[in-house]
Parts: C-alpha cells; sequence; structure tokens
C-alpha cells in the first residue's frame, strides 16, 4: 500500500514536470513603423532564459518550469519592457508587442551631414569617421561621434580607410584611398537611417569588414516609414542654412513603393572665414515586390557639393589673426572668393534583387555604377610672386631672424590689416603681361580625377538550423579614373605656358614633350595627365553559431587587386617612364577572423574576437609620383594585420555597462608625403616625394561606456577611451624628385636608403586619451535636455620622418656636421605635444504630436565655454637637417615652425522638423 502510494505520488509530480514545461511566443514591432525588431532580448532573468527575435521580431521561450516570474523585453535607443507573468500548465501567446524608441523623436542621424566639412583639408586626418558611429547604439560609440569628433578623435587611433561602409551590400570605399567619401550623400539624412553597424571585428552578414566595423545602410523603398517629413537646419559650423523634404509612398496596393528625398545646403561661411558651402541632394528608391519571393529595389542619389577650404597655420599666423583665419581667400568686387574649392559631382546608381529562396535561405544579387569627378582648385604662378599671404618671406618671423625690426613691424602691420590673398594684384599683373604680349603670371586650375566604378556581387544567406546561419559573398570592382590639371580662370590674361619654371633646362621644363612649350587656356589640360585602372575581386564565407550559453562565428576572406598606371603625358623629367602603361601590381590577400559571446547570465556576458588580415595598399600609396612617372613604389607590400579585443558586459535593468580591451599591430604600411625641402645631403634644396615603407604600428588600450538610469527621467552616462598609438619599428626611407643632383639624386631622380628612426614616437591620430561624464533628462511631456562635459589629452603632432634619418646629420660627404651635438639633436627632434583640454557641450529638444502629426525641434551648443584647443598638426619638412632645424627653431617664432589645425569656438546647431 505505502509503495502503490509513493508511485502514484511519484508519478504525479513527474506528469506535473512534463506538463510544466511550457514556453511563451510573441512578436516584437517598432511602434511607428509596425516593423519587426531583430536581436530584441527576451529573458525571464529569475531562471537566467533568454532568447533573441529573429528577423520576423518573433521569440519563443521553451522549457519554462510552472511559476510566477517577471519578463524583460530589451533592446538598445527602445524603451525597456517589464511584464509580470504567472504560468502553470500552459502556453503563453503574446502576439504583437510594439516598443517605442527611447530617442522619442530626435535621431543623431540629423547631425552626420554637420561633419562632411572634415573632409574640406588634404589631411589624412580629415575624414569623416563621425558619420560612420553615428550609426551605432553602443554608448561608447555613440559618444565618440557626437561628443569627440569636433577633436579629430579617432577610435582605436585608425582611421576610417580601416572601416568598411555599405550600401545596399555594395561597397563605398573609394580605391583611392580606401575611404568613404562620405560627401557623395551629404544631406541626405532622412533616407540613411536604416542602418546596421558591427563594431570592430564583429561578425557581418555583408562583408568580412576590416578592424574597425562595418556600416551596412539600407534603401530599400518599402522599409521606409509612409509619410512625409519637411526639416530646416541652421548652423555656423559648415553650411548656415539647410533645408531638407523626403516621402515615402509605402507598399502601395500593385506592389510598388517609393521614396523620394532631396536637399539644400548653403553658407557664405561656416566658422573659419571664407569657407563657403553650397550643395544639393536627391535620393530615389523605388521597389517592386514582384511576389512573396521576389522584389528588385532600384536607388539612385546625387549630392553635388562646392566647399571652401580652410588652411593649416603656424602658431605665428594664429597668434595675429585667430584661430578662424583662413589664408585661401580674398575679397574680389567685395565678396570673399576661395581659391581652393573642393567640388565632388558623383553620382551613384544602385539595383539590387532580393530572392528569399526557401525559408531560411536568400541570395541579394547588388550591381552599382558610379561616375563623375572631384575636383580642387588652387593657384599656380609660373612667373609670378607666390601669393598667399602667409608666404614665410612675408611674415615678421623673416625679419626677425635677421634682426631686422623695422621691416617686422611693417609685416605684422601689413598682414593684420590686410593678410589676405589680393585678387586684384593678381588680376593687374596678368592684365600687365597680357598688354605686353606676354603669358599669364598666374591661373587658377583644378586638379580633377574623373572617375567611372562598376561593383557587382551577390550575397547568400542561409539558415540551417535554429543554430546555425551561413553566410557568403563573392564581389568584383572596377575603376577607372583619368587625372589631370585642368585651367578653370585665367583671371584676366590670356594664355598661360605650361611648363616648369625650376627645372634647368629646356627640355626638363617640358609638363610634356609632346606637345613642348604650349599656351593653354580655359578647359585645357597641363601640368600632367594621367589614367588608372583597377580591379578587386573578393569572396568571403562565414558560419555563425547561437546557443544557450555561447555564440560565435567564424570567417574568413580571399582578395585580389590589381593597379596600371598609363601616362598621357610625356614628362621631360621622365621621357623614359612616363608615357603610357606601367607594370601591373598585384596584391593577393587574405583574412581569417573568430570571435564569440559566453553568457555568464543574461546579465553578464564576455565578448572575444581576434583576427588576421592583410589588405592591399591604396592607389595613392602604390606608385611614387603618380602624377609624373610609371614608378612603383619599391619592394611595397601589402599591410598585415593582427588585432584582438575582449568586452565584459553588463546589463541591468538601471546599469548597462561595456569595458573592451583590444590591441591591434599593423605592419608593412606604406605612405607618401610631398614637399620643398632645405638641407638634403647636406646643403641642397629640392620639391621631394618622400616614401616611406614597412611601417610597423601598434595601437592598444581600453574603452569604456556606462549608462545609469537614476530614474526613469534621469540618467547619466560616462564614457572613457585611453589608448597608446606608436610606431614599433624604424622603417625603410627614400626620397624621389624630378631634378637629376649628383651625390645625392641619381639619374632616376632617387635618394640613397635611408631609416628612418621613429620607434617609440607617437602616431598623430588626434587625442589618444578622451573622457565624457553627462546627463540627460527626458520629461514625460516629450522634451529632453543634456549636457556632457568631455577632457581630452595625449595628442601629438605629425613627425617628419625625414628628419629622423642619416640625412638630419650627415653633412654632403656623408660624414656627420663637425658641430653635431647629441643633446641638442634629441631636444631638436622632440615629439611636440599639445595641451590637454575640455569642452561643455549641450543638446536638447521637444516633440509635440498633433493628431497623427509630429512637430520636434533638436538644439546643440558645442565648446559652451569658447575654449581654444588644437585638434592636430604637423611638422614641416622644409628644414631637413640638424643645422637648418636648429637655426629655425633657436628664433623666437621659427620662420618654418609647426603647422596646426584648431577646433572651433563656441557653435550651434539647431534642427526644425514635421512629419505627417
Amino acid at each position: 500500500m505505502n509503495k502503490t502510494i509513493v508511485f502514484i505520488v511519484l508519478f504525479l509530480m513527474y506528469t506535473s514536470l512534463i506538463i510544466s514545461q511550457n514556453f511563451i511566443t510573441g512578436f516584437i514591432l517598432d511602434a511607428k513603423t509596425s516593423l519587426p525588431l531583430e536581436n530584441t532580448i527576451i529573458r525571464i532573468d529569475k531562471l537566467n532564459l533568454e532568447v533573441k527575435t529573429d528577423n520576423r521580431g518573433y521569440f519563443k521561450i521553451k522549457d519554462i518550469p510552472n511559476g510566477v516570474y517577471f519578463l524583460e523585453i530589451l533592446l538598445d535607443s527602445y524603451e525597456h519592457k517589464k511584464y509580470p507573468i504567472e504560468i502553470f500548465n500552459s502556453n503563453i501567446e503574446l502576439g504583437r508587442i510594439f516598443l517605442n524608441s527611447s530617442v522619442r523623436e530626435f535621431d543623431y542621424t540629423d547631425i552626420i551631414s554637420l561633419t562632411d566639412d572634415e573632409l574640406n583639408t588634404d589631411s589624412n586626418s580629415a575624414d569623416n569617421i563621425s558619420g560612420l558611429l553615428l550609426s551605432s547604439k553602443d554608448i561608447f560609440l555613440k559618444t565618440a561621434a557626437f561628443e569627440f569628433s569636433s577633436s579629430f578623435f579617432r577610435p582605436r587611433g585608425l582611421d576610417s580607410r580601416y572601416s568598411k561602409i555599405l550600401i545596399n551590400g555594395i561597397e563605398m570605399n573609394k580605391l583611392q584611398d580606401g575611404r568613404a567619401q562620405w560627401s557623395n550623400w551629404g544631406g541626405l539624412n532622412d533616407v540613411l537611417r536604416n542602418q546596421e553597424y558591427n563594431n570592430g571585428l564583429l561578425s557581418s552578414n555583408v562583408s568580412f569588414g576590416s578592424v574597425l566595423g562595418v556600416t551596412n545602410i539600407t534603401t530599400k523603398a518599402s522599409e521606409y516609414r509612409k509619410g512625409t517629413r519637411i526639416s530646416y537646419a541652421s548652423s555656423n559650423r559648415s553650411y548656415v542654412h539647410r533645408l531638407m523634404a523626403t516621402y515615402a509612398s509605402g507598399v502601395l496596393k500593385n506592389n510598388w513603393a517609393f521614396t523620394f528625398s532631396g536637399s539644400k545646403r548653403s553658407g557664405i561661411e561656416g566658422f573659419n572665414e571664407g569657407t563657403s558651402y553650397n550643395a544639393h541632394s536627391l535620393f530615389i528608391a523605388a521597389e517592386k515586390i514582384i511576389n512573396n519571393n521576389h522584389s528588385v529595389n532600384f536607388t539612385t542619389f546625387f549630392a553635388p557639393n562646392r566647399r571652401g577650404k580652410s588652411s593649416a597655420n603656424t602658431q605665428e599666423v594664429f597668434d595675429l589673426k585667430g584661430i578662424d583665419y583662413n589664408e585661401y581667400w580674398g575679397y574680389l568686387n567685395g565678396k570673399k572668393i576661395n581659391s581652393r574649392i573642393k567640388e565632388v559631382v558623383e553620382p551613384i546608381l544602385i539595383l539590387n534583387h532580393y530572392w528569399d529562396i526557401t525559408k531560411g535561405t536568400s541570395l541579394q544579387t547588388n550591381i552599382s555604377y558610379q561616375f563623375g569627378k572631384i575636383g580642387n582648385s588652387r593657384l599656380d604662378f609660373n612667373s609670378g610672386a607666390n601669393p598667399s599671404a602667409t608666404y614665410w618671406q612675408l611674415l615678421p618671423s623673416f625679419f626677425l631672424k635677421d634682426n631686422d625690426l623695422a621691416g617686422a613691424y611693417k609685416a605684422r602691420a601689413n598682414f593684420e590689416n590686410n593678410g589676405q590673398l589680393n585678387w586684384n594684384r593678381i588680376f593687374d599683373a596678368n592684365s600687365v603681361n597680357n598688354s605686353l604680349g606676354l603669358e599669364n603670371s598666374y591661373v587658377l586650375y583644378e586638379d580633377r580625377v574623373d572617375e567611372r566604378q562598376l561593383n557587382l556581387n551577390t550575397i547568400f544567406k542561409k539558415t540551417i538550423n535554429e543554430n546555425i546561419l551561413f553566410n557568403a559573398k563573392v564581389s568584383y570592382s572596377n575603376l577607372f579614373s583619368d587625372s589631370f590639371a585642368e585651367i578653370i580662370d585665367l583671371l584676366g590674361g590670356t594664355k598661360y605656358l605650361d611648363v616648369n619654371n625650376f627645372a634647368d633646362t629646356e627640355i626638363l621644363r617640358q609638363n610634356n614633350v609632346l606637345t613642348p612649350n604650349r599656351f593653354v587656356g580655359v578647359g585645357d589640360k597641363f601640368r600632367y595627365h594621367y589614367t588608372l585602372n583597377s580591379s578587386i575581386s573578393k569572396a568571403f564565407t562565414q558560419g555563425q553559431f547561437n546557443f544557450n550559453k555561447i555564440d560565435f562565428y567564424t570567417a574568413a576572406s580571399l582578395s585580389n587587386t590589381t593597379y596600371q598606371r598609363e601616362g598621357i603625358f610625356k614628362n621631360g623629367r621622365f621621357q623614359n617612364n612616363s608615357l603610357g602603361k606601367s607594370e601591373k601590381v598585384n596584391f593577393l590577400n587574405y583574412g581569417f577572423k573568430v570571435g564569440g559571446t559566453y553568457k555568464i547570465t543574461g546579465r553578464h556576458l564576455v565578448d572575444f574576437n581576434a583576427a588576421y588580415l592583410t589588405q592591399a595598399p591604396s592607389l595613392r600609396n602604390t606608385f611614387s609620383n603618380v602624377r609624373e612617372n610609371n614608378n612603383i613604389v619599391e619592394a611595397i607590400k601589402s599591410e598585415k594585420i593582427t588585432a584582438t579585443d575582449v568586452s565584459y558586459i553588463l546589463r541591468t535593468p538601471k546599469v548597462t555597462s561595456k569595458i573592451t580591451s583590444y590591441f591591434i599591430d599593423t605592419n608593412d604600411v606604406t605612405e607618401l608625403s610631398f614637399f620643398f625641402a632645405d638641407g638634403i645631403g647636406g646643403d641642397n634644396t629640392a620639391f621631394v616625394q618622400e616614401i616611406l615603407s614597412g611601417i610597423d604600428k601598434r595601437q592598444f588600450g581600453l574603452e569604456f561606456g556606462v549608462t545609469l538610469d537614476i530614474i526613469p527621467t534621469i540618467k547619466l552616462k560616462g564614457v572613457a577611451s585611453i589608448g597608446q598609438f606608436i610606431y614599433t619599428n624604424n622603417p625603410n626611407l627614400y626620397l624621389t624628385t624630378d631634378v637629376v643632383n649628383e651625390g645625392v639624386f641619381d639619374d632616376k631622380g632617387r635618394s640613397k636608403n635611408y631609416i628612418a628612426n621613429l620607434k617609440n614616437y607617437k602616431l598623430a591620430t588626434g587625442p589618444q586619451n578622451a573622457y565624457s561624464v553627462g546627463f540627460e533628462y527626458r520629461d514625460p511631456d516629450y522634451w529632453w535636455i543634456g549636457a556632457t562635459s568631455n577632457f581630452f589629452s595625449n595628442t601629438y603632432v605629425d613627425i617628419s620622418p625625414l628628419t629622423r634619418s642619416a640625412n638630419f646629420y650627415e653633412d654632403t660627404d656623408g660624414l656627420p656636421f663637425f658641430d653635431f651635438d647629441n643633446n641638442i639633436a634629441r631636444e631638436l627632434l622632440k615629439q611636440e605635444r599639445f595641451d590637454n583640454y575640455m569642452t561643455i557641450n549641450l543638446v536638447g529638444g521637444k516633440s509635440w504630436k498633433i493628431n497623427d502629426n509630429y512637430i520636434s525641434v533638436f538644439a546643440s551648443v558645442n565648446n559652451l565655454l569658447n575654449k581654444e584647443y588644437r585638434t592636430g598638426g604637423f611638422e614641416q619638412g622644409r628644414n631637413a637637417n640638424y643645422r637648418q632645424l636648429i637655426e629655425d627653431k633657436s628664433l623666437d617664432i621659427p620662420v618654418f615652425g609647426n603647422k596646426y589645425w584648431y577646433g572651433r569656438g563656441t557653435t550651434y546647431f539647431v534642427n526644425l522638423s514635421y512629419r505627417f
């Protein structure tokens, strides 16, 4: 009897246990768009059960024992939700659950186009990385984009060529320099919101990527929120006014969907003097949903823009004229006219075919074509004086070095009172020459690059089961670019002689021996003319594995890159290797990466990633003097990159934080520089190309971000980036020039080999340490305000490699200067570190809902206290040896001191939008 009772009790308990393995299902959707929210975390914390929604927004939590629990729903940038559930021998189908965005009507993508002006300079340090980071929901990366970008901060000390930017799965990075040209889609913020950003080495479904991550922007017409949005923005940063309008039809009854957007940005000048801005943008997307398995999407966008550049200046110039001074402009007929205008006119057409082959299996095939031009204007002066107001012989320092106080006083007064480009004097000089039957002294020309690029790829995605996802991609790109200088204005003259006046003989003077001593006019090509042909084939595969306690991935890539130059002009200084085709340069590259996330609990996670990859040098760093000859950089190699990062992630209802340590080694980097140098080989002067090859760099450090919800309306946030970015070897260096000088340059214009002693010098990558603390208050009545305090340190000037080579201490006989002093030399070559500085930024806004329409206003003030600070700079290579440099640095005001960029003073941005 007792055994029977025991058996019955055990049977009932076992049956109850079986029955109690319940499940909960549901769909998570965006409250405004009704679109599914993929990768939303659904968890029952008490049971350590956690799942993520799929691409339909669907989730299912299985094997839930009977009991009373809280179900949590978490997704970055959306309001967290927490539901009490009571489950007992039953299943719960929650149906559709709608999440509201926690950012309400404010989206930082409104700010992306403001950072386009970073592209105005020709410096490698000026590239738009903030637009990339704004697509991330990570608190650290968001802060780096919005708070740190004005200080030219680079995450992990890397520039944007180490990130991949894609639109509908097609890579947008330029083959010329490896960077995305953000201005190709500037002003189209409304239609660039659908972004997926995979930080660092994380896996991506559309690209193997690089060490700084992958951003894929989706422009499928059916995925845009139906309605119309009109906005107006004003700022004193780059443009002054922006008007933007966007319309999305949604999916119509005939299964078509359309989206249109356009904008106009303009300004006479931004923060820096004379930096005019004029840009138009147009976007069209049209999608046809053929059936449940096939759809075709066509996208085209066109964003022609013209922007005035601003100059880097010595401290002497800033002290006399202020941080907003720009040497490139002057008054003409009462208007500020900038001589250096960057113009980008490059429309892009994209066609995508989406094929859902079976459930869980898809194939996306893409084709794009980009064409157009990039032009950078400047003055040329074959037979005239240098027109720059900051020319070294016009500044007070030139006179002070000879103790000419009267001359210095006069130069200072002239520079302070005038100090700009004198257009009238240029026109007068050309007019006088014209009356005498002579050619122009001055001309305005444009360095032009006309490009045509075709991209083809196909992306395969296969969900093998609920735990395994397989991706694969093959792609092909071909670039043809035509580069030349073209006259755009004769500036009151009639003709210009196409020769190099710095050469010694008649034949060496000729820029094109095929048409010697040719006079050119508006629209004529002169100085140089060549084409580049490049192609790259790529393939990558990836497996992603997702389980309850661990997610991991592994990926591999293979690519082949080919470059070739063809000279159209036969240069008089390089008659044997300037005309016709160069040798083809081929780079075979590969990459491997692996990573994973271990879920200690639903709230504690550890993430690890590692990669080894090689990548081809850019086109601009492959040919040593691409404008004048076919010479290829000697022994050029692909870059080799080893990278790892480890993160600890904490997620609780009140606190979200992440701390990451990273290590990146980059080897065999090649860099080219162009400058005029005194003191080559002892006492020679020349315009040189400096080729630095075999460079090894190391970046390592910590990134930390935390948000703390004090109460539902107040959030505190803190971010820190602590890094060390250094050269780790002494690379090879040689010079080339177009002047033969026995004992210094051989008959091919090449110098001897040097070793550049760069080891342990710091990389000039903006602030190596950056910190931010701030708060946000979000009122239930849909208004919010926030403030942050940002601190920056360890910013270094970009050093001159030539002065760290044997050329620095060798006399004309090849022996060290007799007066060379090691202690003095060490002090002369000490790398300049900029002062630490702090900025305070304010943001705020409000939105109103009127029936089904929304009105919102957003405003920000950066650098509230008007702090002056240097964001970057470089040593001038003019003083190439010990004697030249010690003479200049011993002066109170160096003639060829370092050149700097300064951050802006106090700036504002205001945006008003209406959506209906």
